[in-house]
């Protein structure tokens, strides 16, 4: 499979050094650079890539609103967003994560650590790390004052709640059919499912509702 991406950022010389590392690979190929938000979407709308990759801060349209456009684009239903920033702990990968994206990198990222991540996003993996996601949810929850839209998860049935919490936790498909004593597409389908009854467009989305509304909780561990 060819994970085609479209890069976003304001520097060109970021740019380049990102196109440079992904031609390295042959499953991997850049189909248009963005100098800004407005360019990402438009990029996104025309070449309808995999992935973009998209740094937050830039002139004019930031990536957090390009992404919340891609996001909400019932035509870039299949296209993923994976954001760049400088620092873990940022209101903006919060705000990111809550608008539709995928999972976020740091911009020191290491070169195989970026290809793999694009690859991961692409399948339909969030990548989120979950240390540094509890970190970043429950800081800003916190900041809030108080636990968001708890009422929400009236519509999943109990055993989808067990789901959604292993995979605020991190679990993949997998570790959840083994935890729970379900078949994988069992888990699957659970995931799926919560997914519908609370409108999130991937499982980055369901780990960010997760911490929002107290399922999941700063510590936790799965049983």
């Amino acid at each position: 499979m060819t994970v085609r991406v479209v890069l976003a950022d304001d520097q060109t010389v970021v740019r380049a050094g990102f196109r440079a590392l992904l031609e390295l690979t042959d499953d991997l190929v850049v189909v248009a650079e963005a100098r800004n938000g407005e360019e990402a979407v438009a990029h996104a709308r025309r070449t309808r890539p995999d992935v973009v990759l998209m740094d937050i801060r830039m002139p004019g349209m930031d990536g957090l609103e390009a992404t919340r456009q891609i996001a909400a684009d019932p035509d870039l239903a299949d296209v993923r967003v994976l954001v760049l920033t400088t620092f873990e702990i940022d209101e903006y990968v919060f705000q990111a994560l809550r608008s539709g994206a995928s999972g976020f990198l740091l911009k020191d990222v290491e070169p195989d650590d970026l290809r793999t991540a694009l690859r991961l996003v692409a399948a339909g993996q969030a990548l989120l790390s979950p240390t540094v996601t509890r970190t970043v949810v429950t800081e800003f929850t916190r900041l809030s004052g108080q636990v968001l839209g708890a009422d929400r998860l009236h519509v999943l049935t109990d055993r989808e709640r067990d789901v959604v919490r292993l995979v605020a936790a991190g679990l993949s498909n997998q570790e959840i059919a083994a935890r729970l004593f379900m078949s994988p597409l069992t888990a699957k389908t659970h995931v799926s499912r919560s997914m519908i009854k609370l409108g999130m467009r991937d499982r980055a989305q369901l780990v960010v509702l997760a911490y929002e509304t107290g399922l999941a909780r700063a510590g936790d561990t799965p049983d």
